[in-house]
Parts: C-alpha cells; structure tokens; sequence
C-alpha cells in the first residue's frame, strides 16, 4: 500500500491518502479544498488514478475538495451513509465497507463530535491502523457541542469502537494543533486525558461541559458546502474566511 499523510495548516487538517500498488487506484480521506493542487500533485507523483475521496464526517472548519475532485478526475464521492447527501455517489456503513483494490475500509460508527461520525479501520500486512477523524485526537478528542455532539454518545463510541482494538493498532487523527503526527490505541488508553486512565463516563461529560469553546470560526461557510460535498460556496470567500484553530478540540 501507497500511504502519506498530508497536513493542511489553517485547519491543522490531516488528509490521507492510500494507494493500491497493484491497482494503482487511490482513496484520499478528508481531503480539503485549499490543498487540491497538492493532493493532484502527490497522486501524478506516485502514478495513482483517484478512485474515491472518502470522509470522516461533516466537517465544520474547512470545505472539503470532493466535488472538485470528482469533476477533475472523475473519482466518486464517499460519505457516511447516515449524512444522507444526494450529491455522495457512495453511501458507506459499518454494513456497507468500501473496497478499492486490494484495500478494505472498515467503517466504525463513531458517533459523539458528530451524529453520523465514522472512523475507519484498515489493515493490511504487518501494520492495523484507524483513522479516527475528529472522535479521538492524540491526548483528546473532538468537542460535542454542535451537529448533534453528546459527550456520553463520544465516549461509548471511543471506549467500545478504538479502545477494544489491539493496543499496537496505529492512531491517526483527522487534526493535531502540536504537529503530531500518530499515536496508537495503547497510548490513549493510558494516558488520553479526557478518556484514558479508567475515566469514567461522568468524569469526561464534566470535561466536555467545562471546555466553554468558542462558536466555529468557519462553521457557517464549512457546512453548508460540506453538505454539498463541497460544491457551492465562492472559492474566494472560503480563502478569506478566518481558519478555525483548535476550538474542534478545545
């Protein structure tokens, strides 16, 4: 498998993107608007063809670059099935996983940042890795304020669906304010300090209730292209747009 992980920085955004070396078809997931000429770049670069761009969630502090993508290169757009998008090709679910070549994506309902939040769970030879959007951050995880958030729904979701993995499975996450790039399900168990160390269920709802976070700075541009796959805003309104920062994780 072709991998790389790609950071955008007014959004602390990670993007990801996977190659099939024997098919070279590619996924990117939670690719974002203002890096499209760096993702197509990094794709001519490695020979890949753009199958589907995939995504975590609904995103509510950058726009994302799937219907861009899909109209420069002809890949198909991926979404939770549970957002329901009409301009979404694909529709996936924990039932529902998607294939492209010889990699699986696994979906984990993850709901809690977002009501329809998925992680993915990919494992080929050798290595497991799970990409666990803006649910679980490297010693956080997302806030559970808005798009139908709830502290207790976070919880389960990190306690039933990323802690019971294997503790060597590889933890990237769909942003990180301190430039780090990966942990593992070991790591947070231990010592994520709003859910690891036997936290318990009341203890990270007090935490969440106490991070008094700032309204999203882009909320209002991000979500209703988001819900468009990206498609409606004026690019250059979106350019101007005050970056969120890290009030995702508070």
């Amino acid at each position: 498998m072709n991998f790389r992980q790609l950071y955008e920085p007014e959004s602390s955004t990670y993007t990801y993107l996977f190659g099939c070396r024997d098919t070279g078809e590619a996924v990117l997931l939670d690719p974002v608007l203002e890096t499209l000429d760096r993702d197509l770049s990094a794709l001519q670069d490695l020979g890949l063809r753009l199958a589907y761009t995939l995504e975590t969630h609904i995103h509510a502090d950058h726009v994302t670059s799937a219907c861009r993508l899909r109209s420069i290169t002809g890949c198909k757009v991926a979404y939770p099935e549970l957002d329901g998008l009409p301009c979404a090709d694909v529709g996936v679910s924990e039932v529902n996983p998607l294939s492209v070549g010889h990699l699986t994506f696994n979906p984990l309902y993850t709901p809690g940042h977002t009501d329809s939040h998925h992680s993915y769970l990919i494992d080929v030879p050798g290595v497991t890795r799970v990409f666990t959007g803006d649910a679980l951050l490297i010693d956080g995880c997302g806030r559970t304020d808005f798009q139908g958030g709830d502290a207790a729904a976070l919880y389960r979701s990190i306690h039933e669906k990323i802690f019971t993995l294997p503790g060597e499975t590889l933890v990237y996450p769909a942003h990180d304010y301190q430039h780090r790039h990966v942990s593992t399900v070991e790591q947070e168990r231990e010592r994520n300090p709003r859910l690891g160390a036997g936290k318990s269920l009341d203890e990270f709802i007090q935490i969440m209730s106490d991070l008094n976070l700032p309204y999203p700075k882009r909320i209002d541009i991000a979500l209703p292209a988001n819900r468009m796959c990206g498609d409606c805003p004026d690019e250059a309104e979106i350019m101007r747009a005050e970056p969120e920062g890290p009030s995702i994780q508070g």
